[in-house]
């Protein structure tokens, strides 16, 4: 470890039947190397993996969990033609994605029995991530003994909602009993893009009062004031708010009772709404890919057109509420895989929020992919930026903030 801190920083964000690691040096804040393994548990089991200005190289293998998963990661990582890595021994510190946080974390923490033990507890608000990330945890532990790992949550940054906003208006003892309120999601992602805005901008983070739109698969906004999040559109689960890719987004709940009602069981409505929904279900393109529905609807085919419609009036309906919320911004951020590179999705969203000062500059919105500037017009009275996400590297720095404090 350098005088400054750790430079080698692994980060794992393991899925349910995936591992996707970044190994960082933190000097530069460049990626070493980079990679997943997809479908654990499986007999397809695949790794992928890329260093720094190499080819990437994609073999099969076998992993039968994120054990088996993360000795291929090391494996690569130390392999003598194809890795960055004399040994194992110099990665410092390991950063780890873990989905739900509850109550309890509002920071990046160095993970413990405790932590662990809280991870647990919350598996049934986060039950197809939250096991899965405790399983890296302990694979890391298991492979890369006595380095740090450091639990960076996904609903930390939402942890500063004050309780208007976070509360459901069913009975309190539900909240006081099952913990049941709005925590929300994207946390990483939103802080990220929030402390990006803020050197764009050249305004002190404290000052700083945005609503950053993570448009991609998953998609959620957050209301950014003084810094800290004020709300945010997804729930309990990341199933609240936005229509996504194959999520419902906000429905009368309603919906639930009535079709259950028709037979349909809990797990059968649970598997339409998080993975049967969105702009999967009605756009008639048989995906939910944004760049296949703008495609559909450019063609003039209905469905994909009022698809496209109902996506982009949802968002603006959010954007509106929280531009009012706010007393207006400074900015309205763009940013995931929609945000970041679809201009019809922005333009769309943008069309309607012309009473909020909203113009956009039709030829840098199109010249605008995947990269960071401001797509409105030169007099816009609410500026608009694209910044591209960077959830690894927020992990990393967070990773590198708490060893280097300890």
């Amino acid at each position: 470890m350098s005088a400054n801190g750790p430079d080698k920083v692994l980060v794992i964000n393991s899925g349910s039947s995936s591992l996707k690691f970044r190994l960082f040096s933190m000097e530069s804040e460049s990626v070493l190397a980079k990679g997943i393994v997809e479908r654990i548990g499986s007999p397809d089991a695949s790794r992928t993996y890329q260093r720094e200005g190499g080819e990437k190289m994609t073999a099969d293998v076998q992993a039968d969990d994120h054990g088996q998963a993360l000795n291929h990661v090391t494996t690569m990582l130390t392999h003598p033609e194809h890795g960055v890595l004399e040994s194992l021994t110099e990665v410092e510190a390991i950063g780890h994605r873990v989905l739900h946080g509850g109550e309890e974390f509002s920071e990046p923490v160095l993970v413990n029995t405790a932590v662990k033990d809280a991870i647990r507890r919350y598996f049934d608000l986060g039950p197809l991530h939250n096991p899965a990330n405790l399983q890296g945890i302990e694979a890391c532990e298991k492979m890369i003994p006595g380095v740090p790992n450091v639990a960076v949550f996904d609903t930390a940054f939402h942890k500063t909602m004050p309780r208007h906003a976070y509360l459901y208006a069913i009975p309190l003892e539900l909240y006081e009993k099952y913990h049941i309120r709005k925590y929300g999601f994207h946390g990483t992602s939103h802080k990220f893009v929030t402390e990006a805005a803020a050197a764009y901008l050249k305004k002190p983070l404290d000052q700083l009062t945005i609503i950053t739109c993570h448009l991609g698969n998953g998609s959620s906004l957050a209301a950014i004031k003084n810094g800290k999040v004020y709300d945010t559109t997804m729930g309990l689960t990341p199933l609240q708010g936005l229509i996504m890719g194959t999520r419902s987004g906000g429905i009368d709940p309603a919906v639930v009772f009535y079709l259950a009602n028709k037979g349909y069981t809990i797990p059968e409505l649970d598997r339409m709404l998080n993975k049967e929904s969105g702009l999967l279900a009605i756009s008639g393109t048989g995906t939910g890919d944004m760049r296949d529905l703008v495609a559909a609807a450019e063609s003039g085919q209905p469905d994909a057109v009022n698809a496209f419609a109902m996506f982009a009036h949802r968002t603006a309906l959010y954007i509106g509420g929280y531009y009012t919320l706010l007393g207006g911004v400074d900015a309205i951020i763009f940013t995931g895989g929609i945000g970041e590179n679809s201009h019809p999705a922005r333009q769309a969203i943008a069309n309607n929020l012309r009473a909020l000062g909203v113009e956009l500059d039709d030829e840098k919105n199109k010249a605008t992919f995947g990269t960071l500037g401001t797509i409105s017009r030169e007099g816009s009275r609410t500026p608009v930026i694209v910044i591209p996400t960077n959830e690894e590297l927020m992990i990393a720095r967070e990773t590198f903030r708490l060893v280097s404090a300890g």
